[in-house]
């Protein structure tokens, strides 16, 4: 098994911190991996990439030409980055920020309001966790689970009172991504 993960936005969207939590549900899945994080130097309006390749062996290199899995968190990200993913890749859009039509035949698209969805459950800002949930329920790369728990490791202490918040946008967004592909 090896999965190659991109996942893009804008600055404080939470890329960084999904693709550091999916990295460190892999490692607690006892899975092989290299993160490899990206942001531009603005102080506002910055872009965030990252990417992560996931295997069940080593990982030579965590340079990723085209992914088979996209997280793409608003419509600069969609524009700039949806044409590298792999024929039969599997994109994630938030729809609340970008639209959800593309126009490609190729691949599994799951578009949700990922924005919304986080509002619905309690923060605006949980809307990368919905976006991550629905990305891990379709791709099967580890448990749902697993980065539940993940979560009290990767965020600190004192933001632990928004764990609830971050696992009720999980599952909803793994929820609607299951709806979306029945």
């Amino acid at each position: 098994m090896r999965q190659e993960v991109f996942m893009a936005g804008m600055g404080g969207q939470g890329v960084l911190l999904a693709g550091q939590l999916l990295a460190q549900a892999a490692l607690e899945a006892g899975l092989e991996l290299s993160w490899f994080p990206l942001y531009s130097p603005e102080v506002r309006g910055g872009r965030a990439t990252c990417t992560l390749v996931i295997a069940d062996g080593e990982v030579g290199s965590p340079v990723v030409g085209r992914p088979q899995g996209m997280i793409l968190m608003d419509g600069i990200a969609v524009a700039n980055h949806l044409g590298r993913i792999h024929s039969n890749g599997l994109a994630v859009i938030n729809t609340s920020l970008a639209s959800g039509e593309v126009n490609r035949d190729d691949i599994k698209l799951v578009a949700i309001a990922g924005t919304d969805i986080a509002a619905q459950v309690g923060s605006e800002r949980a809307a990368n966790m919905a976006l991550l949930g629905a990305y891990v329920q379709v791709s099967g790369v580890v448990e749902l689970r697993v980065v539940e728990q993940a979560l009290y490791r990767v965020l600190p202490k004192r933001h632990h009172d928004y764990i609830p918040t971050n696992i009720a946008a999980l599952q909803r967004g793994a929820q609607l991504a299951e709806e979306q592909l029945r």
